[in-house]
């Protein structure tokens, strides 16, 4: 996907107005407008600049961006806490620009679901290749959690065959292979998968207490 065409979510950190004229305060500001330069810059599409509270996971469902982009300081583990929720049900890259170094907060917004965890030293011409490897992890991550998905079914559906099979043979004293076949030929003649037709065959034994 080209930079031009992700659409991107950026969540920043609220700051209270009072606190402003701090000068860490005023170093996040620069960070956050020199981020959004960045992005910008790059070609990037930023559809929306969120705080980090409580409307965040609706405001994100509603927009359905691409990426989310964290710009986080002292409420950067609250704003993961939201952002876990976020996009629970509709992964997508995340990427933390931060200060924190501490090894024990990185680990926890990794396993949170973070792509990439940036410490310091923001510069606009390290932002693009940084959301291109962010991209790269998130699709990586995904296809091999797909696949442990895929291997956990067929595992599951072999499952639910062995036990139906085993059913068939105790119920009509059949040998394994004339079990299977008739699973095999019923599944056929109704069009359903095996697997779908050999748990079947288990409701219809339970709902008769078989």
């Amino acid at each position: 996907m080209k930079a031009a065409s992700l659409r991107i979510v950026v969540v920043n950190t609220v700051i209270p107005a009072e606190n402003e004229q701090e000068s860490h305060v005023q170093a996040q500001l620069a960070r956050s407008r020199a981020l959004r330069i960045g992005l910008l810059q790059a070609g990037y599409n930023i559809i929306a600049v969120l705080p980090g509270d409580l409307y965040m996971t609706e405001r994100i469902a509603q927009l359905q961006p691409d990426m989310i982009i964290i710009d986080a300081e002292s409420d950067a583990r609250d704003v993961l806490e939201h952002m876990v929720l976020a996009t629970r049900d509709a992964p997508r890259p995340i990427v933390l620009f931060t200060e924190d170094s501490d090894q024990t907060n990185m680990a926890a917004a990794m396993e949170a679901g973070v792509s990439a965890y940036v410490v310091a030293g923001l510069h606009t011409e390290r932002i693009k290749p940084v959301l291109d490897v962010a991209m790269a992890r998130f699709n990586a991550d995904q296809k091999l959690r797909s696949e442990l998905s895929d291997t956990k079914a067929k595992l599951a559906e072999r499952k639910t065959i062995e036990r139906a099979k085993g059913l068939l043979m105790e119920r009509h004293q059949l040998s394994e292979n004339d079990a299977y076949q008739r699973l095999r030929k019923q599944a056929m003649e109704k069009n359903l998968k095996l697997a779908d037709l050999a748990q079947r065959v288990l409701d219809v034994a339970d709902l008769l207490g078989a």
